[in-house]
């Protein structure tokens, strides 16, 4: 895991060293919340990684739509955020490994 899992771990109240969990929490367990909030920020990093590719293409609406159209600047944004869906960059971006 990279250290984005670690940091979003730690703000839903987990601290992983190593094999080892803990939590910042009364309990020595992980219970639901902690967990689920630990689920809703990663769901959050995915949705905000994804936003960028929406920019990307919400950019070519416009040129295409108030500009000259759909030319080769358009045509190679396209291909960038269809590569980047296409890819494992979200499993990289959190470090994971298949």
């Amino acid at each position: 895991m990279n250290d984005r899992i670690f940091e979003l771990a730690e703000q839903a109240g987990i601290a992983i060293w190593g094999d080892a969990v803990y939590m910042y929490h009364p309990k020595d367990t992980l219970d639901s919340t902690v967990l689920a909030k630990f689920t809703e920020l990663i769901v959050k990093e995915c949705a905000k990684l994804n936003k960028k590719q929406f920019y990307e293409l919400l950019g070519v609406i416009v040129d295409t739509e108030e500009n000259d159209g759909f030319d080769n600047i358009c045509l190679d944004t396209v291909k960038r955020v269809a590569e980047y869906l296409g890819s494992d960059a979200l499993i990289d971006h959190f470090g994971v490994t298949e």
